[in-house]
């Protein structure tokens, strides 16, 4: 049986797909130089929060994912972030490929949650790898991927910010019921307000009782994002 081991080399953006998305390059390692004819790699990829500090404004920012500083020795668990599958090409001995991961921006997900939440430095993931791989230098030996195969990596935050900033520039995303959106459209074209910024801008200055700013538009703060435990 092929020994595989896997290491995770870098992360960037994809800046050219039609989505959201990262590119993990993985180095895949076989034992002895082996041949390889295909390897079918599932991969799932884990935010592990434990092995970062977080100040105490990003602390702040996560305490709706996971409640007060001081209870985070027992809820400082693992964050789902994606899984993934890839057809990798054979190879001798050792290969490198492009593990392309689409991203969700929706603040609803934990996992985007979190890394909305950082301000630098890194995020810490954990990948985690099953499949099938075809190889023996004779003729086809079908083994699966040991579960234990694994790599750590650490993404940029940075790279995040750049990847959503391609789509998004200086934009996220608010999931609503369609009654809700019903009743925003019908106040924006009550207002004859120009934009959906400048709709929930309105609807926030009536609640704080903030005076509307020269022109029309309301001036109020940024207001502090609502977190709802997962």
């Amino acid at each position: 049986m092929t020994e595989l081991s896997f290491t995770c080399t870098g992360v960037r953006a994809d800046r050219y797909a039609a989505a959201p998305t990262l590119l993990f390059r993985l180095r895949v390692t076989a034992a002895g130089g082996d041949r390889v004819h295909a390897l079918a790699l599932r991969c799932q990829l884990r935010i592990e929060p434990a092995r970062r500090d977080h100040d105490a404004e990003e602390a702040a920012a996560l305490a709706g994912l996971f409640g007060a500083r001081s209870r985070w020795g027992s809820t400082l668990k693992p964050l789902q972030f994606a899984q993934v599958s890839l057809v990798v090409p054979g190879f001798h001995g050792e290969t490198e490929v492009d593990l392309p991961v689409p991203c969700s921006h929706d603040l609803e997900v934990a996992a985007g949650r979190y890394v909305h939440a950082l301000r630098d430095g890194e995020v810490p993931l954990l990948l985690l790898f099953s499949g099938t791989v075809f190889a023996g230098p004779g003729g086809f030996q079908v083994a699966p991927v040991p579960w234990h195969k694994e790599a750590e990596c650490r993404l940029p935050v940075a790279v995040w910010r750049e990847m959503t900033d391609t789509h998004f520039p200086g934009c996220g995303w608010l999931r609503l019921p369609r009654e809700s959106l019903d009743a925003l459209l019908a106040f924006r074209s009550r207002h004859a307000l120009p934009s959906w910024e400048a709709t929930v801008a309105a609807l926030l200055a009536t609640a704080d009782g903030a005076a509307p700013a020269r022109g029309g538009f309301p001036a109020v703060a940024r207001p502090a994002i609502e977190r709802t435990a997962p």
